[in-house]
C-alpha cells in the first residue's frame, strides 16, 4: 500500500541533487561531504552539532536545503533560526521558503493558509501548532516562550559581538536560552567560523570550550598538505590573492578555521615598499593632477592623533599623511611627530595646530581628521582657525574611534602590508615608526603605538576602490 505523500522518506543527497539539477549547477565534493555528515548525524540521532566550513563554502545554503528536506520528511517540524541579527536570520528563512516553493519534492508542503512571510512561514501540516514551521530571530531578540524541535545557530558569532570579554559573556548567556526553547529530543546545529581567540567554536581540547561536547565537522579551505577543499572555485593563485587582501590573521580565522589570537600577529617593517620620490603637482586642461611614482593619485588626507604633554613624556602627538592611487596602493608620505614648547608663545595647542596646518599646506592635503576621543575635542576649531590664517584649503573633520585600538591597527595595516600595497617614503624610515612597528604586540602594556594608530586612521578613512579598467567601446554618443 502506497504511503501518503506526507510520510515519504527522501534521501538528503537525492534532495540536494534534484535541487542542483533544477538550477543547472554541479554538486561539488565539499557539498557532498557536508550532506553526508548531516545525514549520518541525523541517522545516528546526534542532537548537538557544529558545522565549521570556510567562508564562501555555501554552508548556510546547504543547511537551508537540509531544513527544507527535514520539513519535507516531517511537516510538523518547528525550526528556529538564530543569527547575529534578525536580517541575517531572515535571509536563511527566506531561502528555505523559496526552496519549499520550487523544489519538486516539497509540493506536498504547499497550500497552508497560515503565515507565509520572509522571516516566518508555515507549511501544510496536520493539527494546530502555535509556532510557525520556520521562524527567524536575531540573537538579541526575545525568544522566550518559543518552542522548536530544531534550532539553527547560523553565524551567531560575528566581529561586532565577540571583540571584548563582556560581549563574549553576553553572547553565551543569550545562547543558553536555546536549551529552554528546544523540545525534548530536539537538535541544535551551530554553523559558523571563528572571529576571535576565545571563540564559541574553540577546539574541544581547549579549556572552557563552549561547544566541547558537540559533534563537529571542520572543513578548512586548505588541508595539511595545502590542497584546496574546493579546487574548482578556490585555486592556488586566487587563494594567495585572497590572503593578501584580508591579511594573514583574518585568513587563518575565516578560511583555515583557527581560533588565532591577535597577539600572534606581527607587523614586519620589511613588508613596507620604500620609495624616495616627491609629489608631482601639475595642471592639464585646467584640471589639477597630483602624481607620485608616475601614478595619478585619487585620494589622500591626514590623520592627527594629538597628545598634550611635555616632549618625551607620555603619548606622542602624531600626524600621518597618506595618499592612494586608482589601483589600491597606499602611500605613507609623511609621518610627523608634532612637538611644542610648553614655556613658549603662543600656547602649546596653537603651536601644534600651526605645525599641522603648515604640513597640510606643504602636502596639499584635502582633509585632516582629528582624533577627538581624548584631549583632541577642543582642537578642531583651533586647527580650522590656523588653516584659515595660513590660507590652506583643507577640511578639518572630527573623528571618534569606537573600536579597540589593536583591532583598528590590525584591520588597517595587516591586509595592505600582506599584499605589499603600503608604500612608505624614505623619510618615514628615519622616524621611530619602523621600530614602533617591529616592537608592537597587540594587547601588550607599555608599547608605543601612537604612530601606528595615526596611520591606521588614514587607511581606514580611505574608501575601497576597485582597480580601474578601460571603458568598453560603445560607439558614438551625445556625450562624446
Amino acid at each position: 500500500m502506497k504511503r501518503p505523500p506526507e510520510t515519504i522518506e527522501h534521501d538528503f543527497l537525492e534532495f540536494l541533487y534534484a535541487w542542483n539539477l533544477r538550477a543547472g549547477v554541479a554538486t561539488p565534493g565539499v557539498h557532498r561531504r557536508i550532506a553526508r555528515w548531516l545525514m549520518a548525524r541525523h541517522a545516528g540521532e546526534d542532537r548537538r552539532l557544529l558545522l565549521m566550513a570556510f567562508r564562501g563554502c555555501g554552508k548556510s545554503t546547504l543547511v537551508g536545503l537540509w531544513c527544507a528536506w527535514r520539513l519535507a520528511v516531517q511537516p510538523d517540524l518547528r525550526i528556529l533560526v538564530l543569527a547575529a541579527d534578525h536580517m541575517l536570520a531572515a535571509r536563511m528563512v527566506a531561502t528555505v521558503r523559496r526552496i519549499v516553493e520550487r523544489h519538486p519534492l516539497c509540493r506536498h508542503l504547499l497550500g497552508g493558509d497560515e503565515a507565509w512571510a520572509s522571516d516566518r512561514f508555515t507549511v501544510r501540516r496536520a493539527g494546530a501548532i502555535r509556532e510557525p514551521s520556520m521562524l527567524a530571530q536575531g540573537i538579541g531578540g526575545n525568544v522566550t516562550g518559543a518552542r522548536a524541535e530544531l534550532i539553527i545557530c547560523d553565524d551567531v558569532e560575528v566581529a561586532g559581538n565577540c571583540d571584548t570579554p563582556g560581549k563574549r559573556e553576553e553572547l553565551r548567556e543569550r545562547l543558553a536560552e536555546c536549551e529552554f526553547i528546544l523540545t525534548p529530543g530536539g537538535t541544535i546545529l551551530y554553523v559558523g567560523t571563528p572571529h576571535c581567540a576565545d571563540s564559541l567554536y574553540a577546539p574541544p581540547e581547549t579549556e572552557g570550550a563552549y561547544l566541547a561536547s558537540y559533534r563537529r565537522l571542520r572543513i578548512p579551505l586548505l588541508d595539511e598538505a595545502g590542497r584546496s577543499a574546493w579546487p574548482e572555485r578556490f585555486l592556488g593563485e586566487g587563494i594567495r590573492a585572497l590572503r593578501d587582501r584580508v591579511g594573514p590573521l583574518q585568513f587563518r580565522r575565516q578560511m583555515l578555521l583557527e581560533c588565532a589570537s591577535s597577539g600572534a600577529a606581527r607587523l614586519d617593517p620589511a613588508l613596507l615598499v620604500r620609495y624616495g620620490e616627491e609629489l608631482d603637482y601639475r595642471e592639464a586642461n585646467g584640471r589639477p593632477i597630483l602624481s607620485l611614482l608616475g601614478r595619478r593619485l585619487v585620494a589622500g588626507g591626514g590623520f592627527w592623533d594629538p597628545a598634550y604633554g611635555r616632549p618625551g613624556q607620555g603619548d606622542s602627538s602624531v600626524l600621518a599623511a597618506t595618499y592612494s592611487d586608482g589601483e589600491g596602493n597606499h602611500y605613507l608620505h609623511r609621518l610627523a611627530y608634532i612637538t611644542q614648547n610648553p614655556d613658549g608663545q603662543p600656547d602649546p595647542a596653537t603651536q601644534q595646530c600651526r605645525r599641522v596646518a603648515a604640513i597640510a599646506k606643504e602636502l596639499l592635503l584635502p582633509v585632516v581628521r582629528v582624533e577627538t576621543n581624548g584631549i583632541g575635542k577642543f582642537l578642531p576649531p583651533l586647527l580650522r582657525r590656523e588653516m584659515s590664517r595660513s590660507g590652506v584649503a583643507c577640511t578639518v573633520l572630527e573623528h571618534s574611534s569606537h573600536r579597540a585600538k589593536q583591532d583598528r591597527i590590525l584591520g588597517a595595516l595587516d591586509p595592505v602590508m600582506a599584499a605589499r600595497r603600503l608604500y612608505a617614503h624614505e623619510a618615514v624610515f628615519r622616524t621611530a615608526f619602523p621600530q614602533e612597528m617591529a616592537e608592537w604586540k597587540p594587547g601588550a602594556a607599555g608599547v608605543k603605538d601612537d604612530a601606528l594608530d595615526a596611520v591606521a586612521g588614514c587607511l581606514l578613512a580611505e574608501p575601497v576602490r576597485m582597480p580601474s579598467l578601460p571603458p568598453v567601446p560603445r560607439g558614438a554618443s551625445w556625450r562624446g
